[in-house]
C-alpha cells in the first residue's frame, strides 16, 4: 500500500467488518520495516486468513496475498500460518508486503522433451502445469529456464524474460512449442505467425456434443471486463459487461469420436489469441473438460459416477507445420497425445460401456 506520512488515517470499507482502519506513515515503497497489522474483530470469527487479509488490503491482490502467506510473511500472533486458518476474535494478524525480486529468466536444471533440433530452432514437447516463461508470481520452472539450463543459446529478438519465444501454450496445455534460437530464426517464424503460414492442430476433449461433425468458430476475443483472469468471446461476457478492444479469431473443429456426454476433436487454430480454444469452446457451452476457469464441471461424470479429476485441461498442442525459418523447407512436427490424457480417455469409455479400442483408432497419428 502507497502512503505518505502527511496522509490522514485512511478508512476502508468491506463485506467482512465494515469500517477498518488502516495506520500511515508507510513509505512510499515497502521494506524490510514495511508492516500492515490489524487484530481480528468478533465479526471475522470463522473467516479464512487469507480472504481476510485481501479484504483488508484491496491492493494486494488474492494472488499477492498467496504469495506473502506462502513466503511466511503473513504472521498470526507472530507465526506463519495457512491461508485457510480461521481466525478467532483477537489474533494479531501482521502483513509484511515485501517487494517482489526483480523477474529474470535463469537457468534451472528442469528434464525436458525434445522434439527436434537444429542450430536456429528447437521444439519442445512441453507438459502440462510447465509455464513458458516467467511472470508475475511465477519465476521458477520454466520452460525458458529448462532451456537456459541446458545452456542453451535462445534468440535476444524479443522480452528478456522470454528469449526465443514465438508463441506459447498455456501452463495447463501440453504439446509442441517452437523456440528460436537465433534472433534470424525469430524475426521469421515471428512473421510466418502473423503471416498465419504456420498451421497448428489441437486434440481437445470437450463436454457435450454437436448436431454437426464439423464446425468453425468465428468470435471476436477480449480481456472479460469482470474477471480479469479470464478472457471472454464478444458473445459470451461475464454479467454481459462490454469487450473492449476484442480482436477478430477463428477456429475450425471437427469430432473424432463421441464418449458419452463428451466429443472428442481435432482443431484447427487459424489465430493466436490468448485461451482461443478454452473460450471459443466455452462460449458455444461446450468447455474443454478440466477446464473450470472456463465452465468445465470439477469432476466429469458418467451417470451416476464420478471420474476422478484429471488435474489439468484436456488440451493438447499435437502438430505443428511450418516452414524452416532458414532453408525455407516445409516441416511438420508431433507430440503424441499424453499417457495421462489416452488414459483418462480409456476410463471414460469403459465406464460409460464403450469400447476403448475405439479410442486408439479415432486418434490415429496422434499417439
Amino acid at each position: 500500500m502507497k502512503v505518505s506520512q502527511q496522509d490522514a488515517p485512511v478508512i476502508l470499507r468491506s463485506s467482512m467488518s465494515g469500517e477498518k482502519e488502516i495506520k500511515t506513515g508507510a513509505p512510499s515503497e515497502p521494506d524490510e520495516n514495511f508492516v500492515l497489522s490489524f487484530e481480528v474483530l468478533a465479526d471475522e470469527t470463522g473467516d479464512r486468513l487469507d480472504h481476510a487479509v485481501a479484504a483488508r488490503y484491496p491492493e494486494l491482490s488474492r494472488t499477492r496475498v498467496k504469495e506473502l502467506i506462502d513466503g511466511e510473511l503473513v504472521l498470526v500472533d507472530g507465526k506463519p500460518s495457512k491461508g485457510s486458518h480461521r481466525l478467532h476474535a483477537g489474533e494479531k494478524i501482521a502483513v509484511t508486503p515485501k517487494a517482489r525480486p526483480p523477474l529474470r529468466a535463469h537457468a534451472e536444471s528442469i528434464p525436458l522433451d525434445i522434439l527436434f533440433e537444429d542450430a536456429d530452432i528447437i521444439a519442445v514437447n512441453k507438459s502440462a502445469g510447465m509455464t513458458v516463461h516467467a511472470g508475475a508470481g511465477n519465476a521458477t520452472g520454466t520452460m525458458v529456464n529448462a532451456l537456459l539450463g541446458r545452456g542453451q543459446s535462445l534468440s535476444q529478438l524479443g522480452d528478456a524474460l522470454r528469449p526465443g519465444i514465438v508463441h506459447r501454450l498455456d501452463k495447463e496445455t501440453s504439446g509442441v512449442i517452437l523456440v528460436a534460437k537465433t534472433d534470424a530464426a525469430h524475426a521469421r517464424l515471428g512473421e510466418a505467425f502473423r503471416q498465419r503460414t504456420v498451421n497448428k492442430t489441437y486434440i481437445a476433449l470437450v463436454q457435450g456434443s454437436f448436431e454437426t461433425t464439423s464446425g468453425r468458430i468465428e468470435l471476436a476475443i477480449g480481456r472479460d471486463p469482470i474477471k480479469r483472469v479470464r478472457m471472454a468471446a464478444e458473445q459470451k461476457t461475464f454479467r454481459s459487461a462490454k469487450i473492449a478492444n476484442s480482436r477478430e479469431a477463428r477456429t475450425d473443429w471437427r469430432t473424432l469420436l463421441k464418449i458419452d456426454a463428451t466429443s472428442l476433436l481435432e482443431v484447427q487454430l487459424h489465430t493466436g489469441r490468448t485461451h482461443q480454444i478454452r473460450v471459443h469452446f466455452s462460449a458455444l457451452k461446450h468447455p474443454v473438460v478440466g477446464d473450470t476457469l472456463y465452465g468445465a464441471a470439477a469432476q466429469l461424470r458418467v451417470g451416476d459416477i464420478a471420474l476422478p479429476p484429471l488435474g489439468r485441461n484436456f488440451l493438447h498442442a499435437a502438430k505443428i507445420a511450418f516452414s524452416h525459418p532458414r532453408t525455407a523447407e516445409r516441416m511438420e512436427l508431433r507430440a503424441p497425445l499424453p499417457v495421462e490424457l489416452r488414459e483418462f480417455l480409456h476410463t471414460l469409455a469403459k465406464t460409460a460401456g464403450g469400447d476403448p479400442g475405439k479410442i486408439d483408432a479415432a486418434l490415429t497419428g496422434y499417439l
